[in-house]
């Protein structure tokens, strides 16, 4: 079930995939010496059009990476992917991180690295070209790259609004 802004409602039927972006070690200095807890970000998806990204902390890893799956649950936006590739160029920035995501052709694969990998390979998108500029902080790339795949728009949403069939869409 998904409402006008792409959220994804239900997660009882949905078979996801948990990917594990970064590990980030915080160390606090205390009077009685330090005390190290982990921030892990994770992305999830099922491969078919749905992804969601998270944050955990705990004082050990695999807590961590639990929570932060149960936070990627949560929040689960749908994006549309046609025959395998994004359906049109984007852009997006987000704090110091600026991305670019281009269709590819079939065969291209997932040209892309670190964090955006993650998350493209989470929706299910085969062929695609992908630059970040700018930061390479792995929590913003991650939040850019969501938020730019959430605004795009599948071709049969572009014909229902232009009035027009999705043959069209393409030739023109």
């Amino acid at each position: 079930m998904v409402n006008k802004n792409n959220r994804v409602k239900t997660t009882s039927d949905l078979d996801l995939k948990d990917r594990l972006v970064a590990i980030n070690r915080v160390t606090k200095v205390t009077k009685g010496g330090r005390t190290f807890t982990f921030a892990a970000i994770v992305v999830v998806g099922d491969e078919n059009g749905i992804v969601g990204w998270g944050l955990g902390k705990a004082n050990e890893v695999q807590a961590a990476i639990a929570k932060g799956v149960e936070s990627a649950k949560k929040n689960l936006i749908k994006v549309p992917v046609h025959k395998g590739t994004i359906p049109h160029e984007q852009e997006f920035k987000f704090g110091g991180s600026r991305i670019i995501l281009k269709p590819a052709s079939q065969g291209t694969g997932v040209k892309a690295g670190g964090a955006m990998r993650a998350v493209l390979e989470s929706v299910g998108i085969t062929d695609v070209l992908a630059k970040s500029k700018g930061s390479s902080n792995p929590h913003n790339l991650v939040k850019a790259t969501i938020a730019a795949l959430g605004e795009m728009r599948s071709p049969s949403t572009v014909a229902q609004n232009r009035g027009i069939s999705v043959e069209q869409v393409f030739k023109g």
